[in-house]
């Protein structure tokens, strides 16, 4: 059997397995454990010490899945470290690298040869073996997953000032832990060798590094070129992968012939160019929406292929052998981690409660810590597979622990919202209407669809008591304050009246005076009621000339009325307000917004503005927006990422209408 035919059928085959583990590792959050854990067991479970339906011959041919997808992955990785808006959390993510990158690599250095006399490979090597061998674990340690990170925040929905800090902390700890281990691996090379370090290793060392970083924001030059061509998504979306790949098989190029060349390894690291590559794409290049689109397109199929290779490719029987020293290992980092994110935590500034647990989201290896794991134990065979054994047996430690850890931080702090919770994580919206009837029933069933707490409230006690299919209706006794805050109509971001138009005046006079509702929405029977609503803010309904205006624009423009009364599917049209201090200031071009969401208007202390790229947010500014429901949900969260060390009535004060509704001006019109 050729070789291409064999890779072929093991590709063939392991993609059988990849579906089943998709499918499968969907249960596992119902044990509180993330789909992560999943296809890492389901991989494990169908390697080739189980199962066996991923032979162990296999796993040389499947290579290329596992280094497409740690490229794509960096791609992903680079494209979180978005600068504009991680300038809020800027200090603490600063403070937070150096504490783990400081602490980590040195405490976990120090201590590995600190027992390296007791650990069997270790302890007959030379002190300055011992030395290089320490700095390389103390380097692999410090490694962190991209990729489990940002699957366990997409898995939460979490947004929020330390989710924030984690994935900056993540993305810029990889790019200098790779450094770090590039500088490593030569004096290690210079340690083991004997070679004096003179000022031709430090040349290369920095030419390797140039050459890196160089590659990289060519590689983001190209792929900004790719992404203004006119080709369908998905056609860029396997040209990206496909670029990815070709930069590791241009790092084994420079490899071999750099060898036979010039008589030296010269090492480039496919990783790092990767996620300068997509940095220099968001932050600099022109396609920044679409780029972030593929990522989120390709980026759960990687996943799949990615831990279910990963998962393959643990060898148990390593595992077997060298638990004792692996645990060890394991909880040296752990204990060196919690050093480094306490004392970088309090630098930065965070809470104490907070920093006690602030470790949690750092703890996950994969991809990046077994790529250098495999780098070391091929340069060195002597002592290269116990090397191996060990530090992988660590690594899946650590990534069986990792991501549940990640995700009871997330938990603890507040900032997870996963499908079960409703869209608003400091306030649940409420809605006071007044007056029982059909139209009430049919409005309360809808704002309830749309996760709304509904209360109708009606002065007919018998009526009241009756069962309105899951409707909540109360009675008062008559129109007066009290009576009204009985019903927490002070408490309500809405109150819709539909009684007669001097029961609706009183009401919303109450609401004006004593409450400062956000919104009031108001039936009139009688124009000349019109204009004393008006004066109090309220939104005006009037059924002798609304379905002639809706009609109207239904025909004349079709979409955008369909789209507004939410008659399209999966299509909805909300207002969401931007509670979020790091994007204060920020315009809405340098925010990273889903390609398929669309800001009608921007309203500012009862201005409404016409959104532009160029309009600057404000706390407190209410967003019309237009687009995809799960879209919607994505930008509610980034606008609504509040610091949940705020007071939240602080946070959702409700400001008092006192004028009535200005006209719509330009942005420009307004100061900044």
């Amino acid at each position: 059997m050729t070789i291409s035919l064999e890779i072929i059928i093991f590709t063939i085959g392991f993609l059988i397995v990849a579906t089943a583990a998709n499918r499968i590792s969907k249960y596992f959050p119902k044990a509180k454990l993330p789909v992560i854990s999943g296809l890492l067991f389901i991989g494990i479970l169908s390697g080739p010490f189980i199962l066996n339906f991923i032979p162990k011959k296999s796993l040389p041919h499947l290579q290329f899945i596992n280094e497409a997808s740690l490229a794509f992955i960096a791609f992903a990785a680079g494209a979180e470290l978005f600068l504009k808006e991680l300038k809020g959390r800027m200090k603490s993510i600063k403070w937070m690298t150096f504490g783990q990158l400081f602490f980590t690599f040195g405490l976990s250095a120090a201590a590995v040869l600190f027992f390296s006399n007791r650990i069997p490979f270790l302890s007959d090597l030379d002190f300055s073996v011992q030395l290089a061998i320490a700095l390389l674990i103390g380097t692999i340690f410090v490694t962190r997953s991209p990729a489990s990170a940002i699957a366990v925040i997409n898995e939460m929905r979490a947004k929020g000032p330390y989710t924030q800090t984690a994935i900056g902390v993540t993305v810029i700890k990889d790019v200098l832990v790779i450094i770090l281990f590039t500088i490593c691996f030569s004096v290690a090379g210079a340690l083991i060798n004997n070679v004096p370090f003179d000022f031709w290793l430090v040349v290369i060392l920095f030419g390797e590094l140039c050459l890196s970083i160089f590659i990289g924001f060519t590689l983001g030059l190209l792929m900004n070129w790719l992404l203004g061509r006119s080709l369908p998504t998905i056609a860029k979306a396997i040209l990206l992968v496909l670029l990815g790949y070709s930069i590791y098989l241009l790092a084994h190029f420079v490899h071999d012939q750099s060898l036979i060349s010039f008589g030296f390894e010269l090492y480039i690291e496919p990783l790092l160019i990767c996620i300068i590559a997509s940095f220099v794409v968001v932050n600099y290049g022109s396609h920044r929406r679409e780029f972030i689109t593929i990522i989120e397109l390709v980026v759960p199929t990687i996943y799949v292929l990615f831990y279910t290779l990963t998962g393959a490719s643990v060898s148990l029987d390593v595992l077997a052998q060298a638990w004792a020293v692996a645990l060890l290992f394991f909880t040296i980092r752990l204990l060196s981690m919690m050093i480094g994110a306490f004392i970088g935590g309090t630098l930065g500034g965070d809470p104490i409660k907070v920093n006690r647990f602030s470790w949690m989201p750092y703890v996950t290896q994969a991809g990046v810590a077994i790529g250098l794991v495999s780098v070391v134990a091929a340069k060195y065979p002597e002592w290269g597979p116990q090397f191996a054994a060990i530090l992988i047996a660590v690594i899946v430690l650590n990534e069986i622990c990792g991501p549940p850890l990640f995700k009871w931080f997330i938990i603890m702090v507040g900032e997870g919202h996963t499908k079960t919770e409703r869209l608003h994580d400091n306030k649940i919206q409420k809605a006071i209407i007044f007056g029982l009837e059909g139209q009430s029933l049919a409005l309360a069933r809808q704002l309830m669809d749309h996760d709304w707490e509904v209360k109708i409230v009606t002065r007919n006690e018998e009526r009241a008591k009756l069962a309105y299919n899951g409707v909540q209706v109360t009675s008062i006794k008559e129109l007066s304050l009290s009576e009204l805050k009985k019903t927490e109509a002070d408490q309500a971001d809405a109150i819709v009246m539909l009684n007669q138009d001097e029961d609706n005046l009183r009401v919303c006079e109450l609401a004006y005076e004593h409450f400062g509702t956000r919104d009031l929405v108001v039936r009139v029977n009688e124009r000349s009621y019109v204009s004393k609503f008006i004066e109090l803010g309220a939104l005006i309904v009037e059924p002798t000339t609304v379905m002639v205006s809706l009609m109207d624009h239904l025909v004349r423009s079709p979409i955008a009325t369909s789209l507004l009364l939410g008659m399209e599917k999966d299509q909805d049209t909300v207002d969401i307000e931007m509670q979020n201090r790091d994007l204060h200031g920020l315009p809405l071009r340098d925010i990273q917004i889903p390609s398929d969401l669309i800001i009608l208007a921007t309203k500012r202390n009862n201005n409404t503005l016409i959104s532009t790229g160029y309009t600057q947010l404000r706390v407190g500014d209410i967003l019309t927006v237009v687009g995809s429901i799960e879209s919607i949900e994505k930008f509610r969260l980034k606008m609504e990422n509040v610091d949940r060390n705020l007071d939240r009535k602080t946070k959702s004060k409700r400001k008092k209408i006192s004028s009535k509704e200005k006209p719509i001006k330009k942005d420009t019109d307004l100061p900044a």
